[in-house]
């Protein structure tokens, strides 16, 4: 009688056991998807400002040549985001990096080239020149 009560207790355990080590997988996995997709930080163009004001940031724009030279926020380093993998030896490891383009989609992939990189410290300038410009705020304009 003693041993299945026993036997009993032990199942109920195993059972619990299976249970609960099955749902701690599920919150674990939403955490670290969460964490995957977490490498860069977007910042408003209102934030974007500031940094660029603080003059500790390395601003590249990943718009084409063409599109640089109509217009881009003064002292931005060009770099077309279809060349940023072949080209990061002239992005600074240095310095926390703010990424924009002309609407925000590019400067996406921009930041997730750099952060898969390694580059640790990395802001996405969400809207773009586009949203910086309707802000008001200045740049350069080209020919």
């Amino acid at each position: 009688m003693i041993s299945e009560k026993i036997v009993l207790v032990l199942a109920i355990l195993v059972i619990s056991c299976f249970i609960l080590g099955c749902a701690k997988p599920a919150t674990s996995d939403q955490v670290v998807e969460v964490d995957r997709t977490a490498g860069y930080t977007d910042v408003s163009v209102q934030e974007a400002k500031k940094m660029i004001d603080s003059g500790e940031v390395f601003l590249l724009d990943v718009r084409t040549v063409n599109e640089f030279e109509t217009e881009h926020i003064e002292g931005a380093v060009n770099i077309n985001v279809n060349e940023l993998g072949s080209r990061l030896d002239e992005v600074s490891r240095d310095e926390t990096i703010l990424v924009y383009c002309r609407t925000g989609a590019r400067s996406v992939t921009a930041s997730n080239i750099l952060v898969d990189a390694g580059y640790a410290d990395v802001y996405n300038m969400l809207g773009g020149i586009n949203k910086w410009k309707a802000e008001g705020y200045p740049y350069v304009s080209g020919s």
